[in-house]
């Protein structure tokens, strides 16, 4: 039988609904690679903005495989959350240092300040409660947390952005900056066995573009917040590409993943088969967004 399609779409809302009810003032911790572009910037203050969520933490990233990158990239990520919770006057955010290095081994973690927060907030979550942790990164400090305390595993969701994704043919390549910054974290969490992960790819995360001239209506001269962001923009040399030498538009792929997480209505979740390289079980991936809602909702919180 099929159903009418306003029926489809109720059964489809109250699904989401109730999703969210699940994670509704749940912790959140957000683990950033802050200084290794400019949509960082942007998800970090839609979600700082907000204060129907419950982020009790951003935790620092390394990002060492930029050709831009210094010796010390966590500490750049670490700088610029600090900056950004003193413009939100969110001093109410922890913000725990996380590994300046990616995993040299699947049984050796990278002990840091982040690792061992994600560890002590998942023991100190009340019964039924599970911890909320997107990253935006490199999956090392997440991983760590993994390999320190694996009792966490059940009390934790993942919510990763990163390799690409054809839901078509179910066919992964991580061949993309995030995973390539340490890639035995991100096959380490793939191959958590009872670790809820699910995957904003870049094959989805890059509809969602931003254009310039929105961004300075919307942002330059409104606020400190606002005109550091945009100098971000302005001030940061892509390395990766030559196309847009002006810069008149960005992909925020980070954007993505906040938006889907709080707003869950935003984006299609989809259960697929792990890469076939990896232990044999299921990952939720989103295989498409709302670009128009997220740009609404975003800007609603400027």
């Amino acid at each position: 039988m099929t159903l009418p399609y306003h029926l489809v779409i109720f059964f489809l809302s109250f699904f989401l609904a109730d999703g969210f009810k699940e994670r509704e003032g749940a912790p959140l911790i957000i683990d950033a690679d802050t200084a290794n572009e400019v949509d960082d910037l942007f998800a970090l203050a839609r979600a700082l903005n907000d204060p129907s969520i419950h982020l009790v933490a951003i935790t620092s990233a390394q990002f060492h495989t930029s050709p831009l990158a210094s010796d010390s990239t966590v500490w750049e990520s670490q700088l610029i959350n600090e900056e950004l919770v003193k413009l939100t006057g969110r001093s109410d955010v922890a913000l725990p240092v996380g590994a300046n290095f990616p995993l040299e081994s699947i049984e050796k973690p990278r002990i840091s300040e982040a690792s061992t927060f994600i560890v002590n907030q998942a023991k100190s979550l009340k019964k039924q409660e599970k911890l909320d942790v997107i990253i935006l990164g490199s999956c090392t400090n997440v991983a760590s947390a993994i390999l320190q305390a694996p009792e966490i595993i059940p009390l934790l969701r993942v919510h990763y952005l990163g390799f690409w994704h054809n839901p078509e043919t179910n066919t992964y390549n991580k061949k993309e900056f995030n995973s390539g910054n340490d890639t035995l974290a991100v096959n380490l969490l793939l191959n958590t066995e009872g670790l809820e992960l699910n995957v904003m790819t870049a094959t989805t995360s890059q509809r969602l573009v931003f254009e310039k001239g929105e961004v300075d209506e919307k942002l330059k001269g409104k606020s400190p917040l606002g005109d550091y962001l945009v100098d971000r923009w302005e001030s940061y040399e892509r390395w990766w590409t030559k196309a847009d030498p002006e810069k008149l538009r960005w992909t925020m792929w980070d954007v993505a993943i906040v938006e889907a997480l709080i707003k869950p209505e935003l984006s299609k979740v989809e259960e697929f088969d792990a890469p076939e390289e990896n232990v044999p079980r299921k990952i939720g991936i989103h295989t498409a967004i709302d670009v128009e809602g997220m740009k609404q909702d975003f800007w609603s919180f400027f």
